[in-house]
């Protein structure tokens, strides 16, 4: 029997053999017709009905990485992601401490150096918290999550000193006089990370089921996470009371891959609300923090060319283990040189699984981010038939950092553009709470190549890597559902597929590019029921 009937749509399907239609008939989570009005022949008297009204629907989008624990989580912590100077982020932390009691934690995110406009570019330091938060330890993450800023006391209870070694793939920030600043890069972060309160997983769950409201609000209907443990065993308290209600795929970061070997897990374990991924390496930094790896020197730090956080070496050693317990890689690579270093390492695992007679559709590596590329590296994620990850977003929040670090190099960052022409699978997402999970903000970035207030300029940034419309959908949509081993029932609207779509007051297709800010999402359908609904 039909339990549901969407009428009076415009309906954009991403299907080949139907491409837009106007009907849609769901029998529980699954999709069982669609096409015009002899759809509505399906219907009984059972049937709800709704009423479209000329609204645009499109497959639901997935945010193909994201960090849920951290993002859920953030909504209760000092945000400083739009703060543009040292001072209003150290005011934030003021007004945060006015509001506990001595001893209390502060902690927070979302800093960035390169953005401020009071600073040059240059770090902050544990003096610059000292002054507002002298007797509480504060410990606030950067934007990129790549380096973290502490006050004296917060280092002082986590008993790092002038004299603590920098930990491997980490690094302690120390002034030309060998005293502490107050930065710590990488792994060090968790020399204080591990020393701050942890809340218990009745909280991080319940904080995700408050973020997932925002989500569906926001027309997500499924997530790639990149967070630890934690977040996993959250979601699964979630999906066991029935009130998980995104399509989640869950990354294994490196460190606990031996217990995924231990359990002999393998990728596409679980089902389709809670699944197992990829093993998650970190090859390198990130460009905020100045530490993604290049081939050659940031511009103006000739000694500087970025620093490695899991050796080419050690990395190969992973993904080789990883493919043979039947199970992909997905690997963060900002720089350059850690992009080559990465496809290195791939080629060695296709020539393992070739061996093997492995098929390539069996282990759908990733790279993350591909911040930049070198010409010379351009075209060996096709050639490897590796995913390529990235964030639209960052392109426009990071251009400016990305000219003055990068300079004509950027010409090849933050570019699916080049990737697509040569037939290179992509998902995009957001690496939030970095940047907004908001897909329409992803999909007007990737389409214009500009910022909300138009910056650059008519044309966008780098304007060639311009997406159309279309493919920026896709990259929410059958990217992600590919990544994760589920094009065969998700990425479309199309009959036995599941009844996950979104619904807006205007057709993305039809309208000005920069106009795609002011689509407004009208209805989430997750699984054939409205999640949220403004219509």
């Amino acid at each position: 029997m039909i339990t549901r009937l969407l009428i009076n749509g415009n309906i954009h399907t991403l299907s080949a053999e139907l491409p837009h239609a106007t009907c849609l008939a769901l029998m529980g989570e699954r999709i069982v017709a669609v096409g015009g009005p002899e759809v509505r022949s399906l219907a009984s008297a059972k049937t709800q009905i709704d009423d479209l009204k000329g609204a645009t629907v499109i497959p639901g989008l997935t945010d193909a990485h994201i960090h849920w624990e951290w993002t859920s989580l953030s909504l209760k912590r000092v945000s400083l992601f739009d703060l543009t100077s040292k001072k209003a982020s150290v005011e934030a932390v003021r007004e945060r401490v006015a509001r506990h009691q001595p001893g209390e934690w502060i902690t927070g995110q979302g800093w960035s150096q390169g953005m401020w406009e009071d600073t040059g570019g240059a770090f902050p330091t544990a003096a610059d918290l000292d002054a507002v938060a002298p007797e509480n330890p504060v410990f606030l993450a950067a934007r990129s999550g790549h380096a973290t800023w502490s006050n004296s006391l917060a280092l002082k209870l986590a008993g790092v000193t002038r004299d603590t070694p920098d930990p491997p793939g980490g690094e302690i920030g120390r002034d030309a006089l060998g005293n502490l600043t107050g930065i710590l890069y990488e792994e060090a972060s968790s020399l204080v990370g591990d020393v701050v309160p942890k809340p218990t997983r009745e909280e991080i769950a319940a904080q995700m089921l408050e973020a997932q409201e925002l989500a569906w609000r926001a027309g997500l209907t499924g997530l790639h996470d990149f967070d630890r443990p934690s977040a996993f065993e959250a979601m699964q308290m979630l999906h066991e009371k029935g009130q998980l209600g995104l399509r989640i795929l869950k990354q294994i970061n490196d460190p606990f891959i031996h217990h995924a070997q231990g359990l002999r897990l393998r990728f596409g374990f679980g089902d389709d609300w809670l699944r197992i991924g990829a093993l998650k390496i970190f090859a390198d930094g990130a460009l905020g923090s100045v530490t993604a790896l290049m081939i050659e020197p940031y511009i103006g730090e000739p000694g500087n060319r970025g620093m490695v956080v899991t050796p080419k070496e050690r990395m190969t050693e992973l993904v080789l283990e990883a493919t043979r317990m039947g199970m992909p890689s997905t690997i963060h690579a900002i720089g350059d040189q850690a992009v080559r270093d990465v496809l290195d390492v791939y080629e060695v695992a296709r020539q393992e699984e070739a061996r093997l007679g492995i098929p390539r559709r069996a282990r759908r590596h990733r790279i993350e981010h591909v911040q930049i590329i070198h010409p010379d590296d351009v075209h060996r994620l096709a050639d490897l038939d590796i995913i390529g990850s990235f964030q639209p977003i960052h392109a426009t929040s990071d251009y400016l950092m990305a000219d003055r670090l990068w300079g004509s190099r950027a010409a090849l960052s933050y570019n699916p553009r080049v990737q697509i022409d040569r037939g290179v699978r992509v998902a995009f997402g957001s690496d939030s709470p970095v940047e907004t999970f908001d897909p329409l903000a992803g999909i007007h970035a990737a389409v214009t190549r500009r910022r909300p207030d138009g910056a650059p300029g008519e044309e966008g940034w780098y304007p060639e890597a311009r997406l159309s419309v279309d493919e920026a959908i896709r990259g929410y949509t059958q990217g992600p559902a590919w990544a994760a081993g589920m094009e065969d029932r998700l990425g479309e609207l199309r009959e036995g597929f599941l009844g996950d779509l979104v619904v807006l007051d205007r057709d993305p297709y039809k309208i000005e590019p920069h106009d795609l800010l002011k689509v407004k999402v009208l209805g989430t359908m997750v699984g054939g029921e409205w999640r949220w609904r403004g219509l």
